[in-house]
């Protein structure tokens, strides 16, 4: 399946919780996207995989993706070699995104991070014609997307890039709230983790005022560029 958009997140919520605005707003003008989560977050506190699985299917029905997958790698350790890279170069030329949206460059989760560096390599390297891959037995063309976007999660950073989802922040709300395993919930005796407290919830919202202030707007989600990858300040002018 080709799609404009590609989204990859080290864990199944990191979306979620980064640019789900920002793939609702792409759905609603009729573009296609798909969600690939590296891991199962099998090493999180709360919850688990089985339940997890349950929830993410339920935020994609939510954001109406039109595909989501799950590399399976280890939660925790997965490293930035060539069975990890191999993998992503597939998982790209696959879907053969104009762009993709990757965690954040940094932060406090050493997963994000780890995750942006390898995404961002892979998707250099999908365009490199001597790399041979195949899906299904047959052999993969080279592919390289037009640009990469960073989210911002946890840590507050500078965004290169304000999307606009004020329209569509209550529906992100919602696809957070799939996960209901991680986040807040008054009856339930798992432990207490940062994103389990009440006020996480506020977090998210008083973010997305904090982005959307900078343009103007009710609520907004930030993306950065890395260095040499600057293009248009407008995700859509991509597609």
């Amino acid at each position: 399946m080709k799609v404009d958009l590609l989204v990859f997140a080290a864990h199944p919520d990191d979306a979620e919780l980064s640019c789900s605005g920002t793939i609702l707003a792409h759905k609603d003008l009729g573009y296609k996207v798909a969600l690939v989560d590296l891991t199962e977050g099998e090493l999180g506190t709360r919850g688990s995989v089985q339940l997890r699985r349950q929830e993410a299917e339920v935020a994609s029905k939510i954001l109406g993706l039109d595909c989501r997958e799950n590399l399976g790698f280890r939660d925790g350790f997965f490293t930035k070699d060539e069975t990890h890279l191999l993998k992503l170069i597939q998982t790209i030329r696959k879907y053969q995104p104009s762009i993709v949206l990757a965690n954040a460059i940094s932060d406090r989760h050493i997963d994000h991070g780890r995750a942006s560096d390898l995404v961002h390599d892979a998707c250099f390297l999908a365009g490199l014609v001597k790399i041979k891959t195949e899906f299904a037995g047959i052999n993969q063309e080279s592919w390289r997307p037009k640009k990469v976007y960073h989210y911002i999660q946890d840590q507050l950073q500078t965004p290169d890039i304000v999307f606009d989802i004020s329209s569509y922040f209550p529906k992100k709300m919602e696809s957070i709230l799939a996960f209901k395993s991680q986040f807040f919930d008054p009856n339930s005796n798992d432990p207490i983790t940062p994103i389990s407290t009440p006020e996480f919830i506020e977090f998210i919202k008083g973010r997305a005022i904090e982005f959307g202030r900078r343009i103007g707007v009710q609520y907004g989600e930030g993306f950065q560029i890395r260095s040499g990858n600057i293009g248009s300040n407008n995700l859509l002018a991509q597609l």
